[in-house]
């Protein structure tokens, strides 16, 4: 059986069973079956679909807000954030296709009508995680549906509703029988799932650890995967900076969702000049958050996902401590902060340094470090010195200078002046630990397509 333990008081939140051999067959059959039919329909009419889908899904959003909240912890005044974030990624992604799956057409040649066509995979397998359960998927879902691939969705056992309200809105929109379905599955379950020869593509975010073992499934076959694995995401804050600014900004890209995000902010790098001012602040506006249940209204940081996923932040923290590292957020001033529990204050760390896993492994969590730099060269050096490479964030009044910097950061995506955000005409993309793939923008349709070329001799 699945169980769902929600971290707002560590209770049974849901119980429900695996699917079993026969009813994943059943639903790998339906997904070949349906994407034949799904494919032959024009790129207008797939997004007619889509359309209603994201309409249909949008029109949960307070149910959806509530249920994030028992689920995975984030607080309700935050639940429809996501669902604003999903409608923006996906109504973007089919508003681009016609043109992103347009053919490619050569240089014309006399005699000939040559083009590359660019054909769906077939199906498509979405593993998605709990933290940003509906953002991540859509980054998948609707491009693979409207490129003309069938898609079968696997949630995080910690938010398998979220499976459900898309399957809801999938429903609702009419989609034919087979071409968006959902399934509850073990990590064995899903690594055969893999195997299997109805499978044509994987799309994975989480971690390092799933990332390898996703790819091991797939190696036995010649499929595509894409992979988000997430980050140690770095910020350098130039002499320049506009400091209320990027304080605000870095406070919130830190801490939000508990700091459970791959793109958050993990680890702050301060030009000397301003780095006084900028902990001061930093400091002072943390100390603002309002720990507590995440269906309290008032409520603006939430528990973790879990006791264990606190707990290992929590000895990330002592660990630092222990190395020579100054916490600056006084624990006892958040009450909702207790041992043995999934609710933890934000901290942040000062007179840290790489020798402490606070600073190079992913926490994903309340937790930043702030390190003091002398030079963009040392800034450079540190923010490359990562098994990650996600994103990165300049904060400076200097376009060129940010570009300059940019250009020798190890990163995905390069940020100047903003941070923890997912552009949809961009692509996003990592290096490193972080993944490869790519999903969003017109370069995200790629790796859900292979081409097939035309070379058609009308003059003989």
């Amino acid at each position: 059986m699945q169980k769902t333990i929600t971290p707002i008081d560590d209770s049974l939140y849901l119980e429900r069973p695996y699917a079993n051999t026969n009813e994943i067959d059943q639903i790998l059959d339906k997904a070949i079956a349906a994407q034949k039919t799904w494919q032959a329909l024009s790129i207008e009419e797939r997004a007619v679909y889509c359309t209603r889908l994201v309409d249909a899904f949008i029109a949960q959003r307070d149910r959806i807000s509530e249920e994030l909240s028992w689920q995975m912890g984030r607080p309700v005044q935050y639940g429809t954030n996501e669902v604003n974030g999903f409608e923006e990624r996906a109504r973007h992604m089919i508003a681009i296709a016609p043109s992103a799956l347009a053919p490619v057409q050569p240089d014309p040649k006399p005699g000939f009508n040559r083009y590359i066509q660019r054909d769906p995979l077939g199906v498509v397998l979405v593993l998605a995680p709990w933290n940003y359960p509906y953002l991540t998927s859509v980054n998948s879902i609707i491009p693979a549906l409207m490129a003309g691939n069938s898609v079968v969705l696997k949630h995080s056992g910690q938010t398998p509703l979220c499976a459900d309200r898309l399957t809801d809105a999938a429903k609702t929109a009419n989609l034919p029988d087979g071409a968006f379905q959902s399934l509850d599955a073990t990590h064995e379950q899903v690594a055969d799932i893999i195997k299997d020869h109805r499978i044509d593509f994987v799309a994975f975010t989480g971690s390092v650890g799933g990332g390898h073992a996703v790819q091991a499934a797939a190696n036995t076959r010649f499929i595509g995967t894409g992979l988000e694995l997430g980050g140690k995401d770095p910020a350098y804050v130039r002499s320049d900076a506009n400091l209320p600014h990027a304080i605000e900004n870095l406070v919130d890209g830190s801490f939000y969702n508990s700091g459970q995000s791959c793109c958050g902010i993990e680890r702050i790098y301060v030009d000397q000049a301003v780095y006084d001012d900028f902990v001061e602040g930093f400091v002072e506006l943390t100390k603002q958050y309002v720990l507590g249940n995440p269906l309290d209204t008032s409520t603006n940081l939430g528990p973790m996902v879990s006791t264990k996923a606190a707990n290992f932040v929590r000895q990330q923290i002592k660990d630092a401590i222990q190395k020579g590292a100054k916490a600056l957020i006084d624990e006892n001033s958040f009450s909702e902060s207790k041992a043995g529990t999934a609710y933890l204050a934000p901290q942040v760390l000062i007179n840290v340094d790489h020798s402490m896993p606070a600073m190079t492994e992913e926490s994903f969590g309340p937790v930043v470090g702030i390190m003091p730099v002398n030079d963009e060269t040392e800034a450079i050096h540190l923010m490359n010195d990562s098994d990650y490479g996600l994103t990165a964030s300049i904060w400076t009044m200097d376009e060129k200078a940010a570009i300059t910097i940019g250009n020798q950061v190890e990163t995905g995506t390069l940020f100047m002046n903003r941070c923890d955000y997912l552009d949809p005409a961009l692509a996003w993309t990592g290096v490193k630990d972080s993944g490869y793939g790519c999903t969003l923008s017109t370069v995200g349709y790629e790796q859900l397509t292979r081409p097939k070329s035309y070379h058609l001799r009308i003059s003989i």
